[in-house]
């Protein structure tokens, strides 16, 4: 396949249920991110392998986007995002809590101690015994080491500090393990994704796996990966964790969302985040 897709000019998609589709706007898949002019991330690369069913290639949100947004992105002095890391960083140093400690006091410098992280997370951790999210340890870290309130799992302070962990593995590509502990959440995860709900009855392969590349209303539809995440979203104007952009695309359905940091979203968040194994981390990105 040397096209994200073919444009398909229709006014109904059936697998919507009546959502209209329609319009042409052909991505560049030959298009280079390259930040800063010299870091320079993976967009598009082979499907990792259980995907080989599916897709051949995947393809970075980033892609899907207008050229005026491509270049906020490619430019850390212009990414609006880039002041949350920064004041995710300043969180990441400051004391807080009752044991008079930051982050910082256990995992050091940030740039040396979350190296790599985002790009392996969700993961298995065993001491408790489950599949975390960065958020997820972000709080078990603030209760049991710091002694300190937990942040509401979709926050201003949980986005940014977050943002600025991601920033660390920036390039690096994204290895998600799906087997082993983890195999059963990854299941459930899959599962999810491929089972349409809502009055719409959509699923999130409806949009992602069977028409990315297509236009539904003015939105240019992705393959849906997470890669990207933390996200500033200029529609909102903030930074959007992964289970905030889940919700909304649930309720997009017509559909019952599950709640941020529930078990249902942090097995989507495994799956989706395997979804997108071999293309770069990119750390703080910029989506419309």
């Amino acid at each position: 396949m040397t096209k994200l897709k073919s444009i398909r000019a229709f006014a109904v998609l059936a697998v919507a249920g009546g959502v209209a589709f329609g319009g042409a706007a052909q991505a560049d898949e030959n298009a280079e991110l390259i930040v800063n002019g010299e870091i320079k991330l993976v967009t598009k690369t082979a499907a990792p392998d259980h995907l080989k069913d599916a897709v051949d290639i995947i393809y970075s949100g980033w892609l899907f986007r207008e050229t005026g947004t491509q270049a906020m992105q490619m430019d850390d002095f212009v990414n609006p995002g880039m002041l949350d890391a920064e004041a995710g960083i300043e969180l990441y140093n400051a004391v807080d809590g009752t044991e008079g400690k930051s982050c910082a006091s256990c995992h050091g410098d940030i740039a040396e101690g979350m190296k790599g992280l985002r790009a392996v997370y969700p993961k298995w951790n065993e001491a408790a015994g489950e599949v975390r999210t960065m958020e997820m340890q972000v709080n078990d870290c603030r209760e049991t080491r710091m002694g300190a309130e937990p942040y509401k799992y979709i926050s201003r302070e949980m986005g940014q500090i977050v943002s600025a962990v991601s920033l660390q593995s920036r390039g690096e590509p994204v290895n998600v393990a799906i087997d082993g502990p983890v195999a059963a959440t990854w299941a459930q995860g899959k599962e999810l994704y491929y089972t349409r709900t809502g009055i719409l009855d959509l699923s999130c392969a409806s949009c992602h796996e069977e028409n990315y590349g297509n236009m539904i209303r003015a939105d240019h539809l992705s393959q849906g990966q997470i890669n990207g995440f933390p996200v500033y979203r200029l529609n909102n104007a903030k930074i959007n964790q992964v289970h905030d952009r889940f919700k909304g695309c649930v309720r997009d359905t017509r559909a019952e969302t599950y709640n941020p940091g529930s078990s249902e979203f942090i097995a989507l968040e495994l799956y989706v985040a395997s979804r997108g194994n071999g293309l770069s981390v990119e750390g703080v990105s910029l989506r419309n």
